[in-house]
């Protein structure tokens, strides 16, 4: 349950304001369709994050437990440092897929919008640091759905709504907790 609920809430904070949010906003605003946004935005998730929680399974069987706990503690760090830097949406990419219907452009977007996102770093670092991957898997992708469905129906109303600034420092906060945890490794009691 705690791999769960860490990554849910990891997920959930660090992906407020990310170039998905605003992608899922994006695609809102253009096709006023929210199910089949939401459902290839659930598909694209479930598929990017398993991919990268298999990722982070090998890489936790393929190295020791102290380069392990190394390597986990500074990837949640330098997660720290990178959430404080704002995404940046390039509105001119959204309509290049759209012969693939709502659903289909939503899924290849957020596939490719979640490719080396801190997001799915995140995802990679969190199954790496506990060995339920489908937790981890689970809550990562709620995460990511707790972020986006709002976006996707409230539109560009949610960044007016939520102190972007507020978010990425709670956010950034939560990945230097578990990072120094994990270094001095009392990430038992996350």
């Amino acid at each position: 349950m705690e791999a769960f609920l860490v990554s849910t809430g990891v997920v959930a904070l660090g992906e407020m304001g990310d170039k998905t949010q605003l992608l899922a906003m994006l695609l809102a605003a253009k096709f006023r369709r929210p199910v089949p946004i939401i459902l290839g935005i659930f598909v694209a998730t479930l598929a990017n994050h398993a991919a990268a929680g298999l990722a982070g399974s090998w890489i936790a069987s393929a190295l020791g437990p102290d380069v392990l706990r190394w390597l986990i503690g500074l990837s949640f760090m330098g997660m720290a440092a990178w959430i404080m830097v704002p995404d940046k949406w390039d509105a001119d990419d959204g309509g290049k897929v759209q012969r693939f219907g709502i659903f289909g452009t939503t899924v290849i977007a957020f596939f490719l919008a979640e490719m080396g996102d801190k997001t799915q770093i995140a995802t990679v670092a969190l199954a790496a640091r506990y060995d339920n991957l489908h937790a981890v898997i689970a809550g990562t992708t709620l995460g990511m759905m707790l972020a986006n469905v709002p976006a996707v129906f409230l539109g560009d109303k949610v960044a007016g709504i939520v102190p972007m600034k507020l978010v990425h420092g709670v956010a950034a906060a939560i990945f230097a907790v578990l990072g120094v945890l994990t270094l001095f490794n009392a990430g038992k009691l996350f």
